[in-house]
């Protein structure tokens, strides 16, 4: 594997990001409105930038994937190799790398290519794959413990294009290492809210709430999280829970689970080193304060992407993926797709476990939804 010196970033590198955000910002109304996929928001912020004179020549756009329907002339792929000359590398520019990796040693030789920094998006789960989200299993588990990487998976293009400023602020603005990794699909979100600041700040920090299907003042209540294309089944599923049940459904969208889990593994440390300071807190505990009511999070990852976050919930917490129902029906005929009767199903099996709802509702929920 090839190894580069690293980039020097200079005064021109927070100027060129800067050109980059003011660009990117212009278009905020464009991707709320038309409630863009996370894949072709990002195509289309990459040729605005290419294509613009005033921000061309203030980015480096790499294109390994070339999907056949989005292809369009341009030279940057070609020049890349010349971008890692000791008179490019005296002075770094913004780095948007678009590619289709489905393994972690491909996505390895790409960040060491790039010596670790930029905005690297991966469209592997729009095409056909036997993994799940079309990544190797190995995939999550890379992203997850590499400490330079920031690993997202946005719901939607609004969720893609906040990430992408945050990025560019974060890695050329203020100049900090590492560089942010986001799973790309090209399906619009039919569940769509605003992304104002506030939210765009709090999908920063790994999750921000979309809303409240309201049941009985004081009947069941279940918090739903969801990241990615998966919000989208987390959003039927609360559907069934509220429409069927009764249930209320908080419902959460949650970019990334890993930057939870590290938030909180952080407070957790300095407060276990601290004790005669004031504790701190994390963003997944400031969210889920004050509410006993059970937690369930799905990925479309397998899992252990999910329980990521389990440690730090202070109430009952399930996380569902990829391969959660297999190990719950391994019959030959069980459904094995974590589809939103699953996670109904599941809801109510938690909401059982509490206390909150008859036992019996969950039987009659898997006969219903012909899950048995």
């Amino acid at each position: 594997m090839m190894g580069f010196s690293s980039f020097r970033t200079s005064q021109d590198t927070g100027l060129a990001a800067q050109a980059c955000i003011d660009k990117i910002q212009a278009l905020s109304d464009q991707v709320n409105a038309g409630m863009s996929s996370p894949l072709y928001t990002m195509i289309d912020i990459a040729n605005r930038l290419e294509r613009d004179p005033g921000t061309a020549k203030n980015i480096w756009v790499v294109r390994s994937n070339q999907r056949p329907d989005t292809a369009q002339a341009h030279t940057r792929i070609s020049a890349w190799p010349l971008r890692l000359s000791p008179r490019t590398l005296a002075s770094e520019k913004p780095l948007l790398y678009l590619t289709s990796s489905s393994t972690s040693a491909q996505l390895c030789a790409l960040s060491s290519e790039s010596c670790q920094r930029g905005i690297l998006c991966n469209d592997i789960e729009t095409l056909p794959s036997p993994w799940p989200k079309g990544a190797h299993p190995w995939v999550p588990l890379w992203l997850s413990s590499n400490p330079h990487c920031l690993p997202f998976d946005p719901a939607n293009g609004a969720e893609a294009q906040a990430i992408a400023l945050a990025a560019l602020k974060s890695l050329y603005v203020e100049g900090r290492d590492g560089f942010y990794y986001m799973a790309l699909h090209d399906e619009p979100n039919d569940f769509v809210e605003p992304m104002d600041e506030h939210r765009a700040n709090h999908a920063m920090q790994g999750m921000y709430q979309l809303g409240e299907l309201q049941g009985a003042p004081q009947g069941p209540r279940v918090r739903l999280l969801g990241a990615g294309l998966s919000l989208r089944t987390v959003v039927a599923g609360a559907r069934l829970l509220h429409e069927d049940w009764g249930v209320s459904c908080q419902l959460w969208s949650c970019p990334s689970y890993t930057r939870l889990a590290r938030d909180a593994d952080s407070a957790q440390r300095w407060n276990r080193m601290h004790p005669q300071h004031p504790r701190r807190s994390s963003h997944l505990r400031d969210c889920l304060a004050g509410d006993d009511s059970p937690v369930i999070a799905v990925t479309g990852y397998f899992q252990h992407v999910a329980e990521q976050i389990g440690a730090h919930v202070n109430t009952r917490f399930v996380a569902l993926g990829a391969d959660s129902i297999d190990s719950l029906s391994p019959g030959p005929n069980a459904n094995h797709c974590l589809d939103k009767y699953w996670i109904a199903a599941l809801a109510l099996r938690a909401l059982a476990q509490e206390g909150k709802v008859p036992a019996k509702y969950v039987k009659q929920a898997m006969q219903r939804y012909l899950l048995q």
